[in-house]
């Protein structure tokens, strides 16, 4: 089956994207009540303030005139299921299924792979044995060069067998993350980068690797910098819809006013339910699977 990602990048045009509701994630205020303090939520969600939340937030995404795949609900998941961006990786021939770091969300990929396939999306293959991997380390920068971060997500032996599938005409860089609040902390690298053009991203420099810093340099990629009172509140955590053009959560004034310096268009979304609760944002919220 040919699968076409377009761009494998994350800036392009958004042309189809993967999510999963709060109807199908949160399901019920029992679920809700069992799970979020196990799963590390700083507060507990509330359903009907988060369905109204990410009806907003998806109505961004089709103003783009982007596909939306509506991912399931299912027995396995957890209200981490909303997050779809961790659950699948993207390569040039189809998904991959990774196993991801936090073991609650272990059936994730299980669910969300098999539901593309269903759609026609090819799996490719999957991350087994001891290698972790989680979709929010992953950074395209173009159709050649994949960005890992190394972590407490993601393994050196995921990022290998990563290179594995995605062939050989893709080079994998890995990166290694810093230890920051711990394992049970929300830390990926997109947590400290967001490429929103092929010569602009959201950087938070102060948890940055020196050899990722460098690698924006030599790749002549200008950074708009997150300052230190914006980054709990997930001011570098910006989906691109289009080149320049961004999604990011209310609250983080300063990058707001930076983005749009740097001639960016900026749209702003109420979070508190889905995104700051869960420490979960926009590139958290959703799988692109095609870029223009």
């Amino acid at each position: 089956m040919t699968f076409n990602p377009g761009n494998l990048n994350e800036y392009g045009l958004l042309k189809k994207v993967a999510l999963r509701r709060p109807a199908e994630s949160f399901t019920s205020n029992t679920k809700i009540d069992a799970e979020w303090q196990d799963l590390n939520y700083h507060q507990r969600p509330d359903l009907e303030a988060a369905r109204k939340e990410y009806d907003a937030f998806e109505n961004l995404l089709r103003a783009t005139g982007a596909e939306i795949v509506t991912l399931p609900a299912s027995d396995h998941l957890t209200l981490d299921g909303i997050y779809t961006r961790d659950a699948l990786a993207v390569a040039p021939q189809g998904i991959i299924k990774p196993r991801m770091g936090k073991p609650q969300r272990r059936m994730e990929s299980e669910v969300n792979g098999d539901a593309l396939s269903k759609t026609g999306v090819p799996v490719i293959g999957n991350i087994s044995g001891g290698g972790k991997l989680e979709g929010g380390d992953l950074v395209w920068i173009d159709n050649h060069t994949l960005l890992a971060g190394i972590g407490y997500r993601t393994n050196t032996d995921g990022a290998r067998q990563l290179q594995t599938l995605v062939g050989p005409e893709v080079s994998v860089i890995s990166f290694d993350l810093p230890h920051y609040k711990g394992r049970t902390d929300v830390f990926h690298l997109m947590s400290v980068l967001s490429p929103i053009d092929h010569d602009l991203a959201v950087v938070y420099r102060p948890l940055m690797p020196v050899r990722l810093v460098e690698f924006l340099e030599e790749r002549s990629i200008h950074c708009v910098d997150v300052p230190e009172e914006e980054f709990a509140s997930m001011g570098c955590n910006v989906l691109a819809i289009a080149p320049r053009t961004v999604v990011m959560v209310e609250g983080n004034p300063e990058t707001e006013k930076r983005l749009r310096s740097a001639g960016t268009t900026v749209h702003p979304y109420r979070g508190q339910e889905i995104s700051r609760k869960g420490e979960g944002g926009p590139t958290c919220l959703t799988r692109p699977l095609v870029r223009a």
